[in-house]
C-alpha cells in the first residue's frame, strides 16, 4: 500500500513573461521543483506526521514522483490579486483519516483564504465523525464547538497571495500539502 506516513505544507510565488517559467518560479520558492508531481485528493492518512517543510524538502529526491494536493493561480492582469489555499483538520481519533481541502482563486485575501480552507477541511471532517453543528453559523462558532465536541483536535492553513505583475507578467501562487514517505 502507498499511504504517506509525512506531510509538509509550503507555498510559493514566481512571476514571468510565460505562463509555464512563472508556475516553474512559484514551484521553486515553494522547494518542491525537483518532482514530478501528481496531485491527490483530499485525504489526510491516519497517523500521517506533519513536519517541517525544511526536513521535508530534505527527503525530495530529483525526478521523484511526488504526491501532493496542490492549489494553483495565476493572471496576467495588473494588480488582481491571487490566492491559492490548503487546509488541514486532524481527528482527535489517530486512527481516523482527517482532511485537506484546497482553494484556488481571485480577490481574497490572506486570512479570508486561510478561514475558508480550515472551514471546509473542518466541516467535511466534522461531518465524516458526527459532530453536529448548525452549517449557518460564522466558521468562528462553528470551530469552537468542533473543538469541543473532543473529535477534531486542529486545523491549520498554508496560503499564498500575491498581486498579478504592474507590468502584465505572469503571476503564479501555489499551495501545497506534500506528501513525502511512504509505507
Amino acid at each position: 500500500m502507498m499511504v504517506p506516513r509525512e506531510v509538509f505544507f509550503t507555498s510559493g510565488v514566481g512571476k514571468h513573461r510565460h505562463k509555464l517559467q512563472s508556475f516553474e518560479l512559484a514551484l521553486r520558492e515553494a522547494g518542491i521543483e525537483i518532482c514530478n508531481l501528481v496531485t491527490v485528493s483530499s485525504i489526510f492518512p491516519p497517523g500521517c506526521k506533519i513536519i517541517p517543510k525544511s526536513k521535508g524538502v530534505m527527503r525530495l529526491k530529483p525526478g521523484q514522483i511526488t504526491y501532493c494536493v496542490m492549489a494553483r493561480c495565476e493572471t496576467d492582469e495588473p494588480n488582481r490579486l491571487v490566492s491559492s489555499a490548503i487546509g488541514l483538520a486532524v481527528p482527535a481519533n489517530g486512527e481516523h483519516y482527517g482532511y485537506i481541502s484546497e482553494y484556488h482563486g481571485y480577490g481574497m485575501k490572506k486570512q479570508a483564504a486561510g478561514d475558508l480552507v480550515e472551514d471546509m477541511a473542518a466541516t467535511m471532517l466534522a461531518t465524516t465523525l458526527g459532530v453536529e453543528f448548525d452549517p449557518d453559523t460564522a466558521y468562528d462558532q462553528r470551530k469552537e464547538m468542533y473543538r469541543m465536541s473532543g473529535k477534531i483536535i486542529a486545523s491549520r492553513s498554508e496560503v499564498q497571495t500575491a498581486e498579478g505583475d504592474k507590468n502584465g507578467l505572469w503571476t503564479t501562487v501555489v499551495s501545497a500539502a506534500v506528501f513525502c514517505t511512504l509505507e
